[in-house]
């Protein structure tokens, strides 16, 4: 008997009319359902009337239940794994099972379904051809610290998760970083009976929920910074920033192409300068 398929089954985020055809059926085909929270999936697969048995699998016992699920799928079951909503390994369990099922060799088979930063960017009004999915910012010290610092000079729409109790901590964090005038949407209850969007900006925002109570999961989607405009050189300034960078250990073709990008000149007119330095072996391609 061949290994089984470990089958990644989205889930609704609130309303149940978003479960799919498909995901009923493979819920109801396989021999187990890996699941976040058993008695949340049990309401569920009651409603469907899926009577597939659960095994729990959540953020604390993951660890120990891997090689459990692994070893039934390597013996031929085929496993579903859902959390309480949207994709699994979003922000939600379920990343360590599936790279182990791909470094075993076990065929791994998305069932697609809602995720809420998707859902919340469609519809959100920012900017939607690039984004940065952050999920969950760390709750507090340096890592959280270390994670706000990286995201000013993100031009790609940002998109976050938040509980209500820190809505206001995040919101003031990332005007501290990223300046209170910086548009912001928040969806929350995204599906759901008082789904609502919030637009404005993390100044507007902060003051919004000190005097409203911030309820539900929210989605907080926050404009990529604008583009800096492209330094303007002359000819002689460029050469000496050339100089500058490949006396830093950089090669002309490194040199080049930085200056390129900074100043947005075609990377074959910078480089041709370089051939004008008057020390054109220092840095020459291939040398420290």
């Amino acid at each position: 008997m061949g290994a089984g398929k470990l089958y990644v089954v989205g889930t609704p985020i609130g309303n149940l009319e978003d479960m799919t055809w498909r995901a009923v059926r493979v819920l109801q085909e396989v021999e187990a359902i890996a699941s976040e929270d058993t008695r949340h999936t049990g309401k569920l697969l009651q409603h469907f009337q899926i009577t597939t048995p659960q095994i729990s699998y959540y953020e604390h016992n993951k660890n120990q239940r891997l090689g459990e699920l692994l070893e039934r799928l390597q013996q031929g079951a085929d496993l579903a794994l859902v959390t309480d909503a949207g994709m699994p390994g979003i922000s939600d369990p379920g990343y360590e099972l599936v790279k182990g099922c791909v470094e075993t060799g076990i065929e791994v088979v998305p069932i697609p379904g809602v995720t809420a930063g998707i859902t919340a960017l469609a519809c959100s009004g920012l900017p939607t051809e690039r984004f940065v999915f952050e999920g969950f910012l760390p709750t507090k010290g340096k890592a959280r610290r270390d994670r706000l610092l990286q995201l000013p000079p993100e031009t790609r729409t940002l998109i976050f998760y938040e509980a209500p109790h820190r809505l206001q901590k995040t919101l003031q964090d990332l005007a501290e970083v990223l300046g209170a005038e910086r548009p912001v949407v928040l969806a929350r209850e995204l599906t759901k009976r008082y789904e609502e969007f919030w637009r404005g900006t993390l100044g507007d925002a902060i003051a919004h929920y000190t005097h409203h109570t911030p309820k539900g999961e929210f989605t907080v989607l926050v404009a990529g910074a604008t583009p800096s405009a492209p330094l303007t050189l002359s000819e002689d300034e460029l050469k000496q920033a050339l100089t500058a960078l490949i006396a830093q250990g950089l090669s002309r073709s490194q040199a080049s192409r930085q200056l390129a990008q900074d100043t947005g000149r075609p990377r074959r007119e910078i480089y041709q300068l370089t051939c004008e330095l008057p020390h054109p072996a220092v840095g020459e391609d291939g040398a420290s």
